[in-house]
């Protein structure tokens, strides 16, 4: 089961990363005005979700994945802040309740860190 897990968010973070370049238009509102070179932090987080992703499912990658999972996530953050401050709405494709952005950076942001910490620990 251990395993399986491990596969099912590494395989989330490959789809996740893939999205990034298929889609970026769905990414780029998200990312802070005061962030330098968006559409490079784009492809550059998608790139690392695929990476780490793919990482945290070898035995010999895992927790070196599983801490650039944690570090990334946290680095996601400000694009969670940035939502919440533009009431859920970071463009007319991109718009949710305030509550849920607020759901998603205090409850979903630290269950997927939580959850990559497992497999950094063990």
């Amino acid at each position: 089961m251990k395993k399986i897990s491990r596969y099912l968010f590494g395989g989330l973070f490959i789809l996740a990363g893939t999205n990034h370049f298929i889609s970026p238009e769905a990414y780029l509102p998200l990312i802070p005005p005061y962030l330098p070179w968006p559409e490079f932090l784009n492809l550059l987080s998608g790139f690392l979700e695929v990476v780490l992703g793919a990482g945290l499912m070898t035995e010999r990658y895992r927790r070196l994945s599983a801490a650039g999972i944690i570090l990334l996530l946290i680095a996601f953050i400000p694009a969670h802040i940035h939502h919440i401050a533009m009431d859920g709405c970071v463009s007319e494709r991109i718009c949710i309740p305030v509550w849920a952005a607020w759901i998603r950076l205090l409850v979903l942001q630290p269950l997927l860190i939580l959850w990559a910490y497992v497999y950094y620990n063990k």
